[in-house]
């Protein structure tokens, strides 16, 4: 509930910026700033999803 609401905050204020932007290069800079840590975010979980998965100790 309470990521629902910052994701919601959030688009507000990409949208807003993205409406007031100068020129095409500050647009994509925003849109890369917007994305860029959830997708670092998404590659971290994915790298220890897999590093659990294949860890040896692991007995299943």
């Amino acid at each position: 509930m309470l990521l629902n609401f910052i994701v919601l905050f959030q688009q507000i204020n990409v949208e807003e910026k993205i409406k007031n932007a100068p020129d095409k290069g500050y647009e994509i800079g925003v849109m890369i700033g917007t994305y860029l840590p959830f997708v670092l975010l998404v590659i971290l979980a994915y790298f220890m999803y897999h590093k659990a998965k294949n860890r040896k100790d692991f007995d299943d």
